[in-house]
């Protein structure tokens, strides 16, 4: 049986992962959220104004008074930057899995940021959430995803051939999974 717990505030040593607040509008802008090629790695769409951001921030502040609903801000300590996000967002509480989605924005990559989120968020879906599978994606161009599912240990599973259309090509989706028993 999962337990649904919600999106709670985690601390690490270098940063922290809580719920989104209007106040992470600007950083999202500035770092992220309005970056064609971040946006683009883990096929969401671009955003350019405050208003856009302010509506997708609504969106999630509702979202938050459901307790099956997973996504972080990720927050460097040192700066208070919302640097990118993390989300659980999928969840089939029948079968006991979800599938998870990051991005860290461009500026803050290379600083094994993205490991530790999903590290964390590994132990949170096992420990908190009760789940028994965890499983992502990414585009086969997206080699910097790669590696952060590779060093966490996620196990490859097959690819989803021709899966997005992108810039007049189409590119195949590669999922990966980690169970419960491998994780621990």
């Amino acid at each position: 049986m999962l337990n649904h717990c919600g999106t709670k505030r985690i601390e690490l040593d270098r940063l922290i992962l809580r719920k989104f607040e209007h106040k992470d509008n600007q950083d999202m802008l500035d770092y992220w959220i309005s970056d064609e090629k971040i946006q683009n790695m883990y096929a969401e769409p671009v955003y350019s104004s405050r208003e856009e951001v302010k509506e997708l921030l609504d969106k999630y502040n509702t979202s938050y008074k459901n307790n099956n609903y997973y996504r972080w801000a990720v927050i460097e300590k040192q700066s208070n930057i919302c640097i990118g996000q993390i989300s659980i967002y999928y969840v089939d509480s029948e079968n006991h899995y979800c599938e998870i989605e990051y991005c860290i924005g461009s500026k803050f990559q290379g600083n094994g940021y993205c490991t530790e989120v999903v590290k964390t968020i590994l132990k949170y879906s096992f420990e908190n959430i009760n789940l028994n599978r965890v499983q992502v994606s990414h585009k086969e161009n997206n080699i910097a995803s790669k590696k952060v599912i590779e060093k966490c240990g996620f196990v490859y599973e097959g690819t989803l051939r021709d899966y997005f259309y992108d810039n007049g090509k189409y590119i195949d989706r590669l999922y990966y999974s980690i169970l419960k028993n491998e994780w621990s």
